[in-house]
C-alpha cells in the first residue's frame, strides 16, 4: 500500500515544546513502519520534515530557517512543513518555493499515506486544516521509546484560555483529549521496551478529560501499570492544584514530587492584562499547599518579561514575590508580539532594551535559586535514573536525574558497576556543575 515511499530516507527537525517532539517521534515510527529509512537531518535525504513552533517571532523565524537550510542540503529533496507555523502563517508557508508539502496540526497521523500518495502522483494534496473546528483527538502512537529510559506521552491538544498575548489556541485549537485506555495502552508497550518513566504532556495538560474522568484519575490508572518507576507531569495550571488532586498523587509514590506550575508574571496587573484567571496571592497558596504534601518538591515555572505596559513599578512586584516564591527554576521569555492576539494591539509596548535587562535580572536570580535548592539535598541520599554513561577527562561517570529533576553526574570506576536504565541511591554532593 505504501510501495512509494518505501527505501526512502526521510529527516526529521522539530522545533518547539515537547508535544511537538512526541509528535514528530510517532511520525518517525509509522514512517519506518513502512519500509522508510530514518536518517539525521545534517544527511542527505530524499524528504525533509520539518516540525515547526510559532509560540514567538524567533521561533517562526528559526523556522523558516531550517525549511531553506535543508533545500540547500538537496534542492532534488522534497520539503514538508508541518506544525504551528503552518497553522500561523498559512499564506507564507503555502507561497515559498521550496515548501512542496504542507501538513496542518491534527493531520500528522496522516504522515505517510500522505506522502506516498505524493510520491506516486507528483501532486500536493491540501492538507492545512482549520484548526478551530477539529473537534476530534489526533490519535498518534509512540512504539518504541526513542529514549533509553523516559518517554513523553501525549494525551491531550488544544487551549481554550486566550491568553491576551498567545496563538496557541490559534494554532492548536480547542481541547482535545486522548482516550485514557489508549494511554494505559501506549505506556504499557513503551514500559515493555525498558521505559521506566514517562511524562504526561498536552498543550493544556490540567483540561485532560475523557468522559467523567479527570487528570488525576488518568495518573492512577498509568500508576498501576507494572514496571513503570516514575511518572512525571508536564506544565500544569494552578487550578488544578486542590487538596483532592494532591492526595491523590502524594499517595501514589511513582509520581514525581516536580511541578511545573505556569505563572507568566507575579504581578496581579499583569496577570489580568494577560487574561491569566488568579492573582499572584492564589499562586502563592498553590505553592503552599504542595510544599504541605511534598518536602522539598521541585516547583519551576515561565515567566514572561516586559510584557506590554509592564512599569518598573509592577516588575518590582513580579521580583519581589518570585524572590519570595524561591521555586526551583524559572523559565525567562521576553515578550514577543505575535498578530492577531490581544496584546499585539495594546498601548506601551516595552522596549527590547527594557526587555534584556528584566530578563537578566531574573536570569541571576534563578540561578542562585536553583543552586541553593539543589544544595538543600547535599550529604543526602537521592536515586537517580541513570541515562547514560559518560568519559570526560579519562574519568568514567554516570548522569542521570533525580525523581525531582536535579540532573546528578557521579564518578564511576566501570560501566560494570552500573547499569543504564537502573535507579541507583548516591549521596548528593554540592556542585555548581550539576
Amino acid at each position: 500500500m505504501f510501495q512509494y515511499i518505501k527505501d526512502k530516507k526521510i529527516a526529521i527537525n522539530t522545533l518547539g515544546c515537547k508535544v511537538n517532539q512526541y509528535e514528530s517521534d510517532s511520525m518517525v515510527d509509522m514512517l519506518a513502519s513502512h519500509g522508510c529509512e530514518i536518517v539525521s537531518f545534517q544527511e542527505t535525504a530524499d524528504v525533509y520534515i520539518i516540525n515547526t513552533c510559532a509560540v514567538t517571532n524567533m521561533a517562526e523565524r528559526k523556522s523558516r530557517q531550517i525549511i531553506h537550510r535543508a533545500k540547500k542540503q538537496n534542492p532534488d529533496a522534497v520539503i514538508v512543513v508541518t506544525g504551528c507555523y503552518v497553522q500561523s502563517e498559512r499564506e507564507a508557508v503555502e507561497t515559498d518555493e521550496v515548501v512542496d508539502l504542507i501538513i496542518g496540526n491534527n493531520r500528522k497521523n496522516e504522515i505517510a499515506r500522505i506522502l506516498n500518495s505524493f510520491f506516486e502522483n507528483k501532486l500536493p494534496e491540501d492538507n492545512y486544516v482549520e484548526i478551530a473546528d477539529e473537534k476530534e483527538y489526533e490519535s498518534m502512537w509512540l512504539i518504541k521509546p526513542h529514549e533509553h529510559t523516559r518517554a513523553y506521552v501525549k494525551v491531550q491538544d488544544g487551549c481554550n484560555n486566550f491568553c491576551s498575548y498567545c496563538i496557541i489556541p490559534y494554532t492548536r485549537g480547542r481541547i482535545r483529549s486522548r482516550a485514557l485506555c489508549e494511554v494505559v495502552k501506549e505506556i504499557t508497550n513503551l514500559t515493555q521496551n525498558g521505559i521506566r518513566e514517562v511524562v504526561l504532556t498536552g498543550i493544556n495538560l490540567s483540561s485532560y478529560q475523557d468522559q467523567d474522568m479527570d487528570l488525576l484519575d488518568l495518573i492512577q490508572s498509568v500508576s498501576k501499570i507494572e514496571g513503570l518507576w516514575r511518572i512525571r507531569l508536564g506544565s500544569l495550571e494552578p487550578r488544578i492544584i486542590t487538596e483532592r488532586f494532591l492526595e491523590g498523587i502524594y499517595q501514589d509514590k511513582k509520581v514525581c514530587p516536580h511541578f511545573h506550575l505556569s505563572l507568566q508574571s507575579a504581578c496581579n496587573a499583569t496577570l489580568k492584562r494577560m487574561n491569566r484567571h488568579y492573582t499572584i496571592e492564589e499562586y502563592i497558596e498553590k505553592c503552599a499547599m504542595i510544599r504541605k504534601y511534598f518536602d522539598r518538591p521541585a516547583i519551576t515555572t515561565d515567566i514572561i518579561v516586559g510584557f506590554p505596559g509592564e512599569t518598573d513599578e509592577e516588575f518590582a512586584i513580579t521580583e519581589q514575590n518570585l524572590r519570595e516564591l524561591s521555586l526551583y527554576e524559572m523559565h525567562i521569555f521576553k515578550y514577543s508580539r505575535r498578530k492577531n492576539t490581544v496584546a499585539d494591539r495594546m498601548p506601551n509596548q516595552v522596549s527590547d532594551a527594557l526587555k534584556e535587562a528584566r530578563s537578566n535580572c531574573l536570569l541571576q536570580m534563578t540561578a542562585t535559586q536553583k543552586q541553593d535548592f539543589e544544595n538543600s539535598f547535599a550529604e543526602q541520599k537521592v536515586s537517580v535514573l541513570v541515562e547514560e554513561i559518560v568519559k570526560e577527562d579519562g574519568k568514567l561517570y554516570m548522569k542521570g536525574h533525580t525523581d525531582r529533576y536535579i540532573l546528578v553526574k557521579q564518578e564511576i570506576e566501570s560501566e560494570h558497576n552500573v547499569e543504564i536504565n537502573s535507579l541507583v541511591d548516591v549521596i548528593y554532593k554540592k556542585n555548581k556543575k550539576n
